[in-house]
């Protein structure tokens, strides 16, 4: 059984941007950021998506992967 990466992370470091300023421009909490940066979140709405992806100039597939086990 597969499951999904998060690979927020990965790309908030290729752009050196802090957790918290990432979160204070897509208008989330730090700790909700952290938990999709974790992996511990159980969706993710697609404007939020959207929004991450427009602050880090990235694709919603640099973020998100699915690997099989």
């Amino acid at each position: 059984m597969g499951h999904i990466v998060v690979n927020l992370d990965v790309e908030m470091a290729k752009r050196k941007i802090s957790l918290g300023e990432l979160a204070e421009r897509v208008g989330l909490t730090q700790a909700n950021l952290s938990i999709l940066k974790t992996g511990k979140a159980k969706a993710i709405r697609f404007s939020t998506l959207e929004s991450i992806c427009r602050e880090l100039g990235c694709q919603p597939g640099d973020i998100l992967e699915y690997r099989d086990e």
